[in-house]
């Protein structure tokens, strides 16, 4: 069996490439969209849009991602009264001092008429009585601001929206397929990527797809843990394969846990379904199992606390009273309030056996957002040239330390919007005479005894959820975060032991490509969780209890080196330094850290 991905010996590439067969088959584009969620199809439209010739890879079906699932609503200063300054400002608190000031200003004021642009694209958010948008709060906003479709199905209708415009564009897209590796050029440059096509059709096994512009917009990493509200596709599929093509990724640590997700049991695992922040937002009470309300008093918008503080104050009265789990209380919405306004959440809760209608609903945090990820300028541009990344794949500064609620879906409309315009204007600084592609160079042979990424078998993706669950959950130490990366490290080295002894790695497959890239981030999520010693957002560090601004009001920025060790760094302000050229080598302050092989 011989590697696939191509990389050059130059430009930032590592060298280092899943396990997996050559290509059998390619196709030639001018931009390769990874991803099919809100950000993925709105960059694929635009690209379209500018002319350019544009291939959706997709890892399910187009409307099988992340943003399908989301509940509460898009974020955006669309009524009266609003202000996208009003809407900076709840941001920027929500993100605990690390949030890039610039990119949510751009967030905020390209927003609006971004949110339009969506409506005209064929997406339909619910009406008031008096007609206009209908929008409500959620935790961290201090005005209603967030547009909603079916009640509490606003990602179903905008993926719907998206979707059936693709389609009747005609854009040519690969669904089933799971992204593989980077291709570059003898540069360096970004010249497609390698993917594998699940199930039989046009396409199928390994191919590749050659484009001068790759935009990443794969979407989470949730499946890291044992209990998620993101779908099982959620493996930081994106996330590792930039680590291979030697991108920067930044602020791994800060993954957001959803306060209120249904409670399904203490050994629940894999997806769980979350009962929106929404809810919260029209008067749903957080309390204990005596009815008590434990958020008033703690912050002063109580339940409506940014995702951070309400998480912890689940977590802390959990940790008091030995509870498992709290209630969500909103018996008083009555029954037309829930079957109009919440049906989905409604029909999830009964389908386990609760009845919000007459009993309070059993919560609990589980990991949800990642408010890091592949480190981006504010034109969605990596640190490879040519690679692209939006959406929850990027970390473009917006989220800082906490995500604001329904910030999300705006993001990845803002910043697809504008990586479509980057590529649209270089293409054109190009020439229409200018190639199609760049020539991608062949694979340099494997050292002696380092194969493509050696794969991990599939039973070991439970034993890292149920790792990183125990050591880089909700609450985090020096001690478990010590015990998680010794723990991960044994199945990493494991995995070598065994190509090393017998030259034998776990069959190329989903499963095993999975749980590789599950562990290429679970390793770093750990390594930069660990040297943040302070509270900030949603990291809560329980032996660094405060906020310390004067140490780590900076951004943790990860790298994966040739010689599979993670190189660890800060920046040396809560701005983000360029992504491309000399100015990013001399950014930042370096970390004297032992050196972690990957």
């Amino acid at each position: 069996m011989t590697s696939t991905g191509t990389s050059s010996s130059t430009g930032n590439s590592t060298g280092i490439r899943l396990h997996a067969p050559s290509p059998g088959w390619s196709l030639t584009a001018d931009v390769v969209v990874v991803g099919s969620g809100v950000a993925g199809l709105t960059a694929a439209l635009r690209c379209e849009a500018a002319g350019l010739d544009t291939v959706v890879v997709t890892k399910a079906r187009l409307d099988d991602g992340s943003t399908r699932w989301a509940q509460g609503g898009i974020a955006a200063a669309l009524g009266e009264g609003d202000t996208p300054e009003q809407h900076l400002e709840d941001t920027l608190v929500a993100g605990a001092g690390l949030c890039d000031e610039e990119a949510v200003r751009i967030l905020v004021t390209e927003g609006p008429d971004a949110v339009r642009r969506l409506i005209g694209t064929g997406a339909h958010f619910d009406e008031s009585e008096r007609g206009g948008l209908a929008l409500t709060r959620e935790g961290g906003h201090h005005r209603r601001r967030i547009a909603h479709a079916g009640g509490d199905a606003t990602g179903a209708e905008i993926s719907r929206a998206l979707v059936e415009a693709v389609r009747a564009r005609g854009l040519r897209t690969v669904e089933n397929a799971l992204v593989l590796d980077l291709l570059t050029d003898a540069e360096g440059r970004t010249a497609g990527v390698t993917l594998h096509v699940m199930g039989e059709g046009q396409h199928d096994g390994v191919g590749a797809v050659h484009a001068p512009a790759v935009v990443l917009a794969t979407g989470g990493m949730g499946q890291v843990f044992s209990a998620t509200t993101n779908p099982s596709v959620s493996t930081g599929d994106g996330v590792a394969l930039a680590l291979r093509a030697g991108a920067e990724v930044s602020d791994l640590e800060f993954v957001q846990f959803h306060p209120t997700v249904l409670f399904l049991g203490a050994g629940a695992e894999g997806q769980q379904p979350l009962v929106s922040e929404a809810v919260r937002g029209e008067g749903a009470h957080l309390v204990d199992a005596g009815g008590t309300r434990f958020m008033v008093g703690q912050h002063e918008l109580a339940e409506l606390a940014p995702r951070d503080i309400v998480a912890k104050g689940i977590t802390r009265r959990m940790q008091e009273q030995g509870a498992e789990h709290m209630f969500l209380d909103a018996r008083h919405f009555g029954a037309d309030m829930w079957e109009r306004r919440f049906p989905t959440i409604l029909a999830a809760c009964r389908a386990h056996g609760i009845d919000p209608v007459t009993e309070p609903i059993p919560v609990a945090p589980a990991a949800h957002y990642a408010s890091g990820g592949v480190r981006t300028d504010r034109h969605g541009r990596t640190t490879v040239p040519g690679l692209y990344a939006c959406g929850e794949v990027a970390c473009t500064g917006v989220h800082g330390a906490n995500r604001l609620a329904s910030n999300s879906l705006l993001e990845g409309l803002v910043y697809a919007e504008r990586i479509a315009a980057d590529i649209a204007a270089g293409r054109a600084a190009e020439g229409a005479d200018g190639p199609l592609t760049r020539v991608p160079v062949p694979a340099p042979a494997p050292e002696p005894g380092r194969p493509g990424h050696p794969l991990l078998p599939p039973e070991a993706r439970l034993a890292l959820q149920r790792i990183m669950t125990e050591g880089a959950g909700v609450l985090r130490s020096a001690a478990s975060l010590r015990a998680a990366a010794e723990r991960l490290e044994r199945l990493r080295t494991g995995a070598l032991a065994a190509f090393d002894e017998h030259g034998k790695t776990a069959e190329p497959g989903v499963d095993t490509w999975e749980a590789t890239n599950l562990l290429c981030v679970a390793r770093a999520l750990v390594a930069a969780a660990l040297l943040r010693e302070e509270t900030r957002g949603c990291h809560w560090r329980e032996d660094h209890a405060e906020r310390d601004d004067d140490a780590w009001r900076r951004h943790v920025v990860v790298t994966l080196t040739p010689g599979r060790t993670l190189a660890i760094r800060t920046t040396d302000t809560a701005d983000f330094p360029p992504t491309l050229g000399p100015a990013r080598a001399a950014a930042g302050s370096p970390v004297t850290t032992e050196p972690q092989e990957q």
